[in-house]
């Protein structure tokens, strides 16, 4: 979808849910806030994006949905997810489900539930047992091969949307020995099993998502027709897999939707609290702290960038692309949100606060980021498998795979460019060794120092020429990480592919290609970005604030670039934009 048209689509759904600090707007704090205190499901905020039609940006046009590219019903659910995550994890789980049919199912299995889920049929998906969680190859549901279909038994539990959908799709064994091929993905209609042979676990109490419905199911024997099989019988493992990368990318802009408040909540308090004569904005560590924030969010943006537009133009290497998203932006907003939470005060703690209240809602709801579908550990464990295939070809990468690389960066990374359909049956499980983010970043560098020698202005020539060096140093580090995962290697033997150690190299690889994320979409997309950016100061301290987590204590920016970023950062809050590279305008705060 064009910028313009994605940028229009943002303001119709904003102007529709209206500014969420006016009580009579169709989707405000106010009532988000008593909804969770109840813990209450928000099922008038589900059926009001449900009628405007946010879910059919997640459902294929061929079809009868909307969906065109992935960005547009990524963006959508990001706009929501500022407001409240748990409507937003509410809305989306009927997609994250629907997307095993659109990897594997046949053309008349995607009409048929296209239609059924704009008429209201909800899915929830069901991966998880109580006994293994993660590990899906222990998964004991069993679905017993019988003439004509199977027949289901066992338990799924920790399953959104389990008790209130109209179907579960589940990810069954349907070989004793189990293994990659022991697994079948299949769909229980609730609505048309037996009276009281699906038993619906009660929701379990949360510490986020309050109100969200976070349940099980149990079964014994519930019949399953061959119809309702998605894909081959075997193919289970490789359709849950693929679904995961999309919603790893999904779900990681949530958290990043958090962190759009909390500042913004912030903001509101530091521009307007005054302390010895300033704003708290004005005080050199408070301006830190949030300018810091700011460039922490823009590299969670850079990065998700990368990962949703991958699914389309690079699909084959999503593998890692939606991995590293899955680990770095989560772990990144919550550090981010912690530090917003000093600057605020005892505010952050106020739960009934009228204005300052759903910050704590927002730091409660964040953590969820970092392990539904695939939690840190399973995307590391991920990253650390393809580690040294993509460290080989970092560095021994010819020519011309480079240049392919970087003509697919130019696509990744531009928001401009039009991206190929998508077609989610072609992800593939492992990248076998290509990051075009890591190959290409050398020439976003080269092309970086090229802006900085146009530049007419000093302190932005020097803030650019300080970020391509940065960003060079970054990239370099892949070296050091290649050295000590070979050394680590030939020491630890057997036992490498489990060791800590690698999950820790696996963690810096995650910074380089963050850097290079961030860099690329400066070069890429410079002629889509509106004033104040793009800003060389700004890339200066995204740079610096992933150069942080090897060099805790050593700074690259200095005063005059904190004061720029500064002064970016006031016109996003001013004129209400989100804090994105995409800059959607949202809708007026009548705040006073």
């Amino acid at each position: 979808m064009p910028k313009g048209d994605l940028t229009a689509l943002a303001a119709r759904l904003e102007d529709h849910l209206g500014d969420p600090h006016d009580p009579g707007s169709r989707m405000p704090y106010a009532r988000i806030m008593e909804l969770d205190e109840r813990e209450s499901y928000p099922y008038e905020f589900v059926n009001l994006l449900r009628l405007w039609g946010v879910p059919e940006y997640a459902l294929p046009g061929e079809q009868g949905g909307r969906a065109g590219d992935v960005e547009a019903e990524f963006n959508l659910v990001r706009l929501i997810a500022r407001r409240d995550s748990t409507t937003a994890t509410a809305l989306i789980i009927t997609n994250l489900a629907f997307m095993t049919v659109w990897i594997g199912g046949s053309k008349e299995q995607k009409a048929e539930l296209v239609a059924a889920v704009k008429n209201g049929y909800r899915l929830s998906w069901g991966l998880s047992e109580r006994a293994y969680g993660s590990d899906l190859l222990s998964n004991a549901m069993r679905a017993e091969k019988v003439e004509g279909g199977y027949l289901l038994s066992g338990e799924k539990w920790l399953i959104g949307n389990a008790t209130r959908a109209d179907a579960m799709v589940v990810f069954a064994r349907t070989a004793e020995r189990g293994g990659t091929g022991g697994f079948t993905v299949l769909i229980l209609d609730k609505r048309n099993a037996p009276a009281g042979s699906v038993a619906e676990l009660p929701a379990e109490r949360l510490h986020g998502l309050r109100g969200m419905d976070i349940s099980g199911i149990q079964v014994e024997k519930v019949f399953v027709p061959d119809s309702a099989r998605i894909g081959a019988e075997g193919q289970g493992l490789e359709i849950a897999l693929k679904a995961a990368q999309a919603a790893r990318a999904q779900i990681s802009g949530m958290a990043i939707s958090s962190v759009d408040t909390g500042l913004r909540l912030t903001l509101d308090f530091t521009e307007s609290r005054v302390i010895l004569g300033k704003p708290v904005s004005d005080i050199p560590y408070s301006r830190r702290q949030l300018t810091e924030v700011f460039a922490d969010l823009m590299v969670a943006d850079a990065v998700s960038l990368g990962a949703v537009r991958g699914l389309q133009k690079t699909p084959e290497q999503v593998s890692v692309s939606s991995s590293v998203a899955k680990y770095l932006v989560p772990t990144l907003m919550e550090r981010s949100m912690s530090q917003l939470a000093v600057v605020l005060g005892a505010r952050y703690f106020l739960r009934a606060h009228p204005h300052y209240g759903v910050f704590q809602k927002m730091l409660r709801d964040l953590p969820v980021a970092n392990f539904a579908d695939g939690n840190t550990v399973v995307n590391l464990r991920n990253l650390a498998s393809q580690l040294q295939p993509l460290l080989s070809t970092a560095r021994t990468a010819d020519e011309a795979l480079r240049a392919d690389a970087v003509a697919n960066a130019a696509v990744l990374y531009g928001m401009g460019r039009s991206l190929p359909p998508y077609q989610p049956w072609l992800q593939e499980l492992f990248s076998r060794g290509r990051d075009d983010t890591v190959l290409a970043a050398s020439d976003g560098i080269t092309q970086l120092r090229a802006l900085a020698d146009e530049a007419k202005e000093d302190d932005q020539r020097d803030w650019l020429r300080r970020a391509a060096g940065t960003a060079e140093e970054l990239l370099g580090h892949t070296a050091s990480v290649a050295d000590r995962a070979e050394q680590l290697r030939t020491r630890m033997g057997r036992a490498y592919g489990q060791c800590a150690e690698l999950f820790d190299l696996a963690k810096e690889y995650c910074l380089v290609h963050a850097a290079a994320a961030c860099v690329l979409t400066h070069i890429h997309s410079q002629e889509e970005l509106e004033d104040p950016l793009p800003s060389g100061a700004l890339l200066l301290l995204q740079l610096e604030r992933l150069r942080r987590q090897l060099r805790p204590h050593e700074a690259v920016t200095d005063q005059p670039a904190v004061d720029e970023v500064m002064r970016v950062l006031r016109h996003f809050h001013r004129e209400d934009l989100l804090f994105s590279h995409w800059q959607f305008r949202l809708a007026a705060s009548g705040l006073d």
